[in-house]
């Protein structure tokens, strides 16, 4: 038993994993008081060009209706939370989460997604919009115009030029299909423009992995999609589009992870940019081993360096990016503890390979109502959140200072 312990220990050493962990400075990282009740979770986080930071998530009223809440966050209060919307038909998902995005005019955009009578599985993304700073809310419309009952959702949302907004999303349409050769799930993106009028909709893949978030961030030349890819041996590795001078390319692998898996793993990838260079983190399970990797960009996404492994051994994924001012990332991951136990972790990673200690952002579980801890930047600041999964779930905040971090 002791060799085959040693053995593992050195394997995962050598595979790239990271044991050290540093405690937090004193002071570097201050929990917020949380303007979500119980219970509460599926967080989203969202800042603005003023640094101002945007959060929803979801309250359970009764055992079949639900609220999409929203506040803003001064200093460290937050305003008097808001209903965007209260429906007995939400589709709720710990992985598939409604967002907030703010345009250049300041008007907010917030998605949810919504049942449709007699299915399961048969379900809309819901579009809202707020140009009173989110006192007040407009009526929700479908994002997609195809009409057919089926999933879409994860939804990833960037701000353009005007006011308006673009989105990307998996979507179902293709899983309706009799063709048995064209059944999969498709990325679809289209436009809104300010006053809510939808743009041409695009197919930008017609076969994807089924449930994992699609990201997004904006550079100089255009917006980046990224999403989980599947091809027809059930390789699921992350891909990439760009739209640059008008066109999307063609769908491009960021790194060959080879992870064939004939299931979801509900473990989409992360996206953050400034200028050209562009950060994205994922999560892979390929040859049977758990990691999160990380990869940059200095030219928009084009291309991507090679892959570093950043995690601390025994990642559940669910990652999230900030870029930070010295051309590195901050990027956070749930890593499991034991059994059922989890941290909320977060380290910095630098182009040139190398990376800090990991610090303990929060404790949690690996549970899937856990969800996806979410990060987003604020000046000097990283604003967290996060469901404190349990009997009384709630969602939690907390800021770090980045010069605390390693």
């Amino acid at each position: 038993m002791t060799t085959r312990l040693s053995l593992a220990l050195l394997l995962a050493a050598l595979a790239g994993c990271r044991p050290e962990q540093q405690a937090t400075d004193a002071g570097a990282l201050v929990p917020l008081p949380t303007p979500a009740a119980i219970p509460s979770g599926e967080p989203f986080l969202a800042s603005d060009a003023d640094g101002g930071v945007h959060l929803t998530w979801l309250e359970r009223r009764s055992d079949s209706t639900y609220a999409l809440r929203y506040a803003t966050l001064s200093g460290d209060t937050w305003s008097a939370p808001r209903t965007i919307a209260e429906r007995p038909d939400f589709f709720v998902n710990w992985a598939d989460f409604p967002s907030v995005t703010v345009a250049d005019n300041g008007t907010l955009f917030a998605h949810w997604l919504q049942r449709r009578p007699g299915g399961r599985y048969s379900y809309d993304v819901m579009l809202t919009q707020s140009v009173d700073a989110g006192r007040t809310w407009s009526d929700g419309r479908i994002l997609h115009r195809d009409g057919v009952a089926a999933e879409h959702g994860f939804v990833a949302v960037w701000p353009t030029a005007g006011g308006g907004v673009e989105a990307a999303w998996l979507d179902g349409r293709g899983t309706a299909t009799g063709d048995e050769s064209m059944r999969a799930m498709h990325v679809a993106t289209t436009s809104v423009a300010a006053d809510g009028t939808l743009g041409e909709e695009r197919l930008l893949d017609t076969r994807n992995c089924d449930c994992c978030q699609v990201a997004a961030t904006l550079t100089p030349r255009g917006p980046v999609v990224a999403y989980r890819d599947r091809t027809v041996d059930e390789v699921r590795d992350i891909a990439v589009v760009r739209r640059e001078n008008g066109r999307w390319t063609e769908p491009a692998i960021v790194h060959d992870d080879h992870w064939q898996i004939a299931a979801c793993p509900v473990n989409g990838p992360a996206l953050a940019s400034r200028g050209d260079t562009v950060v994205i983190a994922w999560f892979t399970g390929a040859q049977d081993t758990a990691r999160v990797r990380v990869a940059f960009s200095t030219d928009a996404g084009a291309t991507f360096g090679a892959p570093q492994r950043i995690d601390d051994g025994n990642p559940a994924g669910r990652v999230d990016v900030e870029l930070l001012d010295d051309g590195s990332a901050a990027v956070s991951w749930l890593e499991r503890t034991d059994s059922t136990a989890a941290e909320v972790r977060l380290r910095r990673v630098r182009r040139d390979g190398t990376a800090g200690a990991a610090i303990v952002l929060a404790r949690s579980m690996g549970a899937r109502a856990s969800g996806f801890p979410k990060i987003t930047r604020r000046g000097g600041e990283l604003i967290a959140a996060w469901t404190q999964a349990g009997d009384s779930a709630q969602v939690r905040v907390a800021r770090y200072r980045l010069e605390a971090l390693p």
